[in-house]
């Protein structure tokens, strides 16, 4: 039986379909099944202006090797990979996160390299942020999300994380254009932008999961 407390239909609302033409040609990492959800464990990065106005110049620059690149629209810092958590898991795979985390205070880090990324099956390219302070804290929260996937017997996070905030996006594996000459054109950007210093130390205060179309919170201390 479906649990009693949480909303929505047991049928997840979130209308499939696996053409890839519809969301820019992004390729789903694992087939939908119904009944399904997947699920993702991250810090919530808000965006300021002076970011968007970093972000405009890293990205323009970018496309002058990759035209194809787009920006993000949201941001985060991921804790976990995606995985895939039954309908009747979710109440109880929640309740666990929010004991486990209950005792975490806020805390500060540095995201202020630049780097490119590529997805296990190398369908997409990207270029980040990656942590240079606070990764300590951030392997800490891991360990203690990688112990709830472990009761539910799911992947947890992979092991030497290299902890960052995606910036854009492109379909295949293009990070041979990417790194080289524009990966130092890019952290020249950075480097010389300036707000970056106050604008990359970023304060987390609030860790959420996404299990299909539905959010929870777990602020911290």
């Amino acid at each position: 039986p479906a649990p009693a407390g949480l909303p929505g239909d047991p049928d997840p609302e979130e209308a499939v379909s696996d053409d890839s033409s519809r969301h820019g040609g992004r390729v789903r990492g694992f087939p939908h099944e119904r009944g399904n959800w997947a699920t993702h464990v991250y810090l919530p990065y808000i965006a300021q202006e002076e970011f968007l106005e970093l972000l405009e110049l890293l990205v323009c620059r970018a496309r002058t090797y990759v035209p194809s690149l787009a920006a993000m629209e949201e941001f985060h810092l991921s804790l976990s990979q995606c995985v895939v958590l039954r309908y009747h898991w979710i109440e109880p795979f929640v309740r666990s996160l929010r004991e486990r985390l209950a005792a975490f205070h806020r805390f500060f880090c540095v995201a202020d390299q630049v780097k490119v990324y590529t997805n296990q099956n190398k369908t997409r390219t990207f270029i980040g942020l990656e942590v240079s302070a606070g990764h300590f804290q951030l392997l800490e929260l891991v360990s203690e999300v990688d112990g709830v996937l472990e009761e539910f017997d799911l992947p947890t996070f992979y092991k030497d994380p290299s902890f960052h905030i995606s910036l854009a996006w492109c379909v295949g594996d293009l990070s041979g254009r990417l790194e080289g000459q524009c990966l130092r054109e890019l952290q020249d950007i950075v480097d010389g932008f300036e707000e970056s210093a106050f604008l990359l130390r970023i304060q987390w205060e609030q860790i959420r999961c996404k299990s299909g179309n539905k959010y929870f919170s777990f602020p911290l201390r």
